[in-house]
């Protein structure tokens, strides 16, 4: 096997030292930022140079696809979430009682430590909109769910609202005979219906930003 150049060896190296103090791997982004390396081509191309050598493996669907080949792949502490659709107009998010990743496989990976205790019933949905940006929830983000269908007042969750046939990502509140549905945007008023016209599908875990690559 050819010898690793420098840069490659501390590639590597960056990747287990990450990987050690996060228990998830790094982006492209990340490695190109904190080995100051000129751009992430370059990364790129000295990772496809350590996959061909057996050192890691690499899923390229997802952002944090990097995988240390000396690791199995448990040590990392990482759990695996299905993105299932975008929050639109149209029709209801299909969340199944069997997240199988076989039927799923645009997925994100995550550090357990994130995600807390829980890691059953997650769910991944991309965000489109403007309504939940006060809430540091923008447009192309992606939404972190567990699958539940009743929540407590000022909880963060999807809603198909069956009339309007959309699904929308927003604060519920239960007042009386009517459901306030709050953005988190101060130029938006909020959405007031019927308890029957209110379907909850998840309630939000936690929010990642997709890095670019």
């Amino acid at each position: 096997m050819k010898q690793l150049s420098r840069r490659q060896q501390s590639i590597l190296e960056f990747i287990e030292s990450f990987s050690d103090e996060r228990s998830y791997p790094p982006t492209i982004r990340e490695i190109q930022e904190g080995l100051g390396i000129s751009s992430t081509s370059v990364v790129d191309y000295n990772l496809n140079v350590l996959e061909q050598h057996n050192l890691i493996r690499r899923n390229r669907n997802i952002s944090r696809g990097i995988e240390l080949a000396t690791r199995p792949a448990a040590r990392r502490g990482v759990v695996v979430i299905p993105v299932i659709g975008r929050i639109a107009a149209g029709e209801p998010i299909p969340v199944p009682d069997d997240l199988s990743m076989q039927e799923y496989p645009d997925a994100i990976e995550l550090g357990a430590d994130v995600l807390g205790s829980r890691t059953d019933g997650l769910f991944a949905l991309r965000v489109k909109g403007h309504s939940m940006v006060d809430a540091l929830i923008n447009d192309g983000d992606v939404v972190v769910l567990r699958h539940q269908e009743t929540c407590e007042n000022g909880d963060t969750v999807a809603v198909w609202l069956k009339d309007e046939r959309e699904t929308t990502l927003k604060r519920f509140y239960q007042e009386g005979a009517r459901v306030r549905l709050q953005p988190a945007n101060v130029t938006m008023s909020p959405i007031y219906t019927t308890p029957d016209n209110v379907e909850i599908q998840g309630k939000l875990v936690t929010v990642i930003r997709p890095a670019i690559q």
